[in-house]
């Protein structure tokens, strides 16, 4: 007899204007179950969730908790049916404690009472397996951490059905199958699990079962111990596609890039790099590793001419020649210096586009300081954009759409588009398939291949460890600014890289 169901939506429908975010979905959530919802970007996945996280209310649709239909309105309502939603951007207050954020917010005298708050925490922590010191500030604890501050905060006030959205999205290897044990201890405590994700081997490595949603709609309900990683894009996408990655071996590849002992330092007087070295070749993919906050975005800012160094050097390589120097130089400089270097930022529209501007003029930013008065000839910028478009399946009405009217995943493909157009022989790109499907993603990546073969140096940050193994060709790990280890991508190990990504030193 099969088990009653703790959650259940029937028929959800939630419009915004005239997108059809969620189109009659159906979802059902057991006791003792993790469930994986599975989607495209924009097929819904978050939408469904904040509509039973109370921050959206359906339009059409019955929500039934324990077999009794009930209203959603606000979080609070939510959390009152033991329903908790952990976000992808935590929100919590920096200078307070873990156990301070946990109540914060909470009403009673008996929240003053720290050391019957702490018990209740540490209680909680041991139970299922979480690491935490209830004392410690938030600014002093790294992503996973904080993320276990996230959940025991939903579990303190009472949630038996906790969503997560992207959980293991910056974490390490280890931190993932760390959180994947205490997961596993919360459903067998009887508590029920909904993990938002992207990654398919997340899905058939931690999940009961598994939701699937394309286009708004529900696309079914599988067990995963019946599916493969092929069925599982098939039915995201609705079509077969590969999920090949076909790495070539680096033809003739020569120095392109030097990097010597270069340090950056914030405004607190912070190393955000400390003496960092290494070398990036034509015809390979460099990979760049590290948590969130390693120094990877200072990095590729630094050799872009965007951020400032304190020392160290710079040098780009053209063939038989000597190193030029970068170091201290603007984009515009270095572009003066015929050095055809392309950046693909990780703030997209803050650094990368204009968003009030269409894809036209954005592919000409690049043109607007040649002095070839490019704002009287608009047909061959409009053209590259056109043929932008197409290559990467851009969904947009048009070349001279503001690009901030676009969805994330599509401003992501113009900039990604755009810097590959320019005909660069250094390309860095930070996290180049962020905010896009599957599909997209693995046409980013063919593109980023066939850069290299094409003889430029491609140098990566790339959040999936899986597919850095299988793309790159050399992996450069970082960790609070400093180099642990350089390594070949075609003998590394994913645990490898991922206890280098938090190691303290390395060779």
């Amino acid at each position: 007899m099969e088990e009653q169901s703790v959650i259940e939506l029937r028929s959800i429908t939630k419009k915004f204007g005239s997108v059809v975010a969620n189109d009659r979905v159906n979802l059902s959530v057991r006791k003792h179950e993790i469930l994986s919802i599975l989607g495209e970007n924009g097929s819904g996945k978050t939408t469904l969730m904040n509509i039973l996280s109370g921050i959206y209310r359906p339009d059409a649709g019955e929500i039934f908790v324990n077999g009794r239909e009930v209203q959603i309105c606000s979080p609070k309502d939510a959390l009152d049916l033991k329903i908790g939603m952990i976000h992808q951007h935590y929100r919590l207050v920096n200078v307070f404690t873990a156990a301070e954020n946990i109540i914060l917010g909470l009403a009673g005298s008996a929240v003053l009472d720290m050391n019957s708050v702490e018990s209740k925490i540490s209680a909680i922590t041991k139970a299922y397996g979480f690491e935490l010191d209830p004392k410690q500030k938030i600014y002093e604890m790294s992503v996973s951490q904080k993320q276990t501050v996230e959940i025991v905060k939903a579990l303190y006030r009472g949630a038996d059905v906790l969503i997560l959205d992207e959980p293991t999205a910056v974490l390490t290897p280890q931190e993932s199958e760390k959180l994947f044990v205490v997961l596993r201890n919360m459903k067998a405590d009887g508590k029920s699990i909904i993990i938002i994700t992207h990654k398919l081997q997340e899905v058939l490595d931690i999940s009961d079962r598994v939701t699937v949603l394309r286009r708004g709609k529900d696309a079914g309900t599988l067990l995963t111990a019946e599916c493969d990683i092929p069925l599982l894009a098939e039915r995201m996408v609705g079509e077969r596609i590969s999920l090949d990655i076909n790495r070539s071996e680096p033809v003739t590849p020569e120095l392109r890039l030097k990097v010597e002992n270069l340090t950056c330092v914030n405004r607190d007087g912070i190393k955000t790099l400390d003496s960092v070295s290494f070398e990036a070749r034509s015809g390979e993919i460099l990979g760049i590793a590290g948590i969130s906050g390693g120094g990877m975005k200072e990095l590729l800012e630094a050799i872009a001419g965007i951020q400032r160094t304190a020392s160290g050097r710079v040098l780009y390589y053209r063939k038989n020649t000597s190193g030029i120097v970068l170091t201290g130089l603007n984009p515009f400089q270095i572009r003066k210096l015929g050095v055809a270097l392309s950046f693909v930022p990780e703030d997209r529209l803050g650094m990368g586009l204009v968003g009030s501007m269409g894809m036209t003029d954005n592919v000409m930013l690049r043109s607007y300081e040649s002095g070839k008065t490019p704002f009287l000839d608009k047909k061959s910028p409009r053209t590259k954009a056109a043929k932008i478009i197409d290559m990467l399946q851009i969904s947009t009405p048009g070349t001279e759409t503001p690009v901030r009217h676009l969805s994330g995943g599509n401003v992501q493909k113009v900039l990604v588009g755009r810097e590959i157009s320019s005909k660069p022989t250094v390309l860095m790109v930070a996290y180049p398939v962020r905010g896009l499907d599957i599909n997209s993603s693995y046409t980013i990546y063919n593109l980023l291949n066939e850069q290299k073969k094409k003889g430029v140096a491609v140098i990566s940050v790339i959040e999936d460890l899986d597919v850095m193994l299988e793309l790159c060709d050399r992996i450069l790990v970082l960790n609070n600014g400093r180099v642990t280890g350089i390594r070949d991508a075609r003998t590394a190990e994913k645990d490898e890289i991922g206890m280098l990504m938090t190691a303290g030193d390395g060779k």
